[in-house]
């Protein structure tokens, strides 16, 4: 039998690949003569990086950079196992995790630390860029970026200015002659799974805002700034940012990446599930396995689980799908390819208890799966 597993991360409990790792030993254990190939996944969020390195025998590098609020910290860029192709995750530079909640203040954060990590990529010789912007601190539009890959931004009285989401509404021109030429000569590709203009209701900060520190307060100063940043960018640049689709995304920075970098905004999964040829692997498979912390209604619309189980129905493959938890709606995932859905706890416990013990319960879980499909395997040989 030939199984692919295939999961996202179990959130604040397991990366992609400690997941794969604990389904694969529950696997063997009862099926040691399975044939495993192990793939983890993710959406252009955390583990975006890890998940390509792994399927193209790539690397991970150190790299010193800043964080959203300008402190050095010690950030890591992917470069594919050719050299030609560096995986970027914004979060790892720009990320909300990054903060402590008192300091999360997208008034003040910065992008500046993910413009650093693809500035190091070009110095690494990539022809290409891979840019997951998922989890991000900030609503500067991507200014932030583009200033530390040498784009200035002026006020009035053309002194330079240091671009961040309260004070985008001070930017009067943009300048070009410092930029880093190369960005030129190299295919951006940016991970983008929401598909939030840029400003109003349905906008970056609107939207995201909240969830990065802004208040009601913040939120229509940011929203303002943005509008202001778009309509320099249109006279200055000569692009139209305004009603791009995937623009609000990061707090502006699918906007910021069209305009700044001329990259191609694409639905997160499938620049991963091409980048890890999933299709290929699904096809050669008898048997999928894929699953995240928590499958809800949510989870059908562009995250990891649903993008593999769309596939596995197309090539008409059973697919089992594990989870932390399972909330509202989580029903509808067997319309998108499930066959089974699996709970990893076991027993009776706290969230907390799940999560501090997630990798024991989900290899525990892929035992008892594969001790079913043994069992049914067995009898369908004694039926032929």
């Amino acid at each position: 039998m030939r199984i692919l597993i295939c999961p996202d991360k179990f959130k604040e409990s397991l990366t992609a690949s400690q997941a794969a790792d604990h389904i694969y030993a529950g696997i063997v254990k009862i099926m040691p003569e399975a044939e495993c190939k192990k793939i983890p996944m993710a959406d252009g969020g955390e583990g975006t990086v890890e998940a390509l390195v792994s399927v193209t025998n790539g690397h991970i590098l150190p790299i010193q950079v800043h964080d959203p609020l300008m402190r050095p910290i010690t950030s890591f860029l992917g470069i594919s196992g050719d050299g030609n192709t560096a995986f970027i995750e914004m979060a790892s530079a720009s990320g909300l995790a990054l903060l402590k909640p008192e300091e999360r203040d997208p008034l003040i954060t910065t992008s500046f630390g993910t413009g650093e990590l693809i500035s190091a990529a070009l110095d690494k010789g990539c022809s290409k860029i891979l840019l997951g912007i998922g989890g991000s601190a900030t609503v500067d539009g991507g200014a932030g970026m583009a200033k530390a890959l040498g784009i200035e931004f002026t006020d009035v009285l053309g002194n330079e200015i240091n671009p961040v989401g309260g004070n985008l509404n001070t930017i009067n021109s943009i300048g070009f002659s410092k930029f880093d030429k190369r960005i030129k000569t190299c295919n951006i590709s940016v991970a983008c799974d929401v598909t939030n203009i840029l400003t109003g209701p349905q906008g970056a900060a609107s939207i995201f805002g909240p969830q990065k520190g802004a208040n009601p307060t913040a939120v229509k100063i940011l929203d303002e700034n943005l509008l202001h940043l778009s309509r320099i960018i249109h006279h200055e640049c000569q692009v139209d940012i305004g009603l791009l689709v995937g623009g609000g995304a990061a707090g502006g920075m699918g906007a910021g990446t069209v305009a700044f970098l001329g990259a191609e905004l694409l639905k997160g999964f499938e620049l991963i599930a091409n980048g890890v040829q999933l299709e290929k692997w699904i096809r050669w498979a008898d048997i999928v396995i894929t699953g995240e912390g928590k499958m809800d209604f949510q989870t059908a619309f562009g995250k990891t689980p649903a993008g593999v189980g769309q596939i596995t129905l197309q090539f008409g493959k059973p697919l089992i799908g594990f989870a932390g938890s399972f909330g509202e709606g989580y029903e509808k995932l067997y319309e998108s390819g499930f066959n089974v859905l699996i709970p990893i706890a076991d027993k009776p416990m706290t969230l907390e208890q799940c999560m501090t013990d997630a990798g024991e319960l989900l290899e525990n879980a892929a035992e008892r799966m594969a001790r079913i499909l043994s069992v049914k395997t067995e009898q369908s040989c004694r039926l032929i």
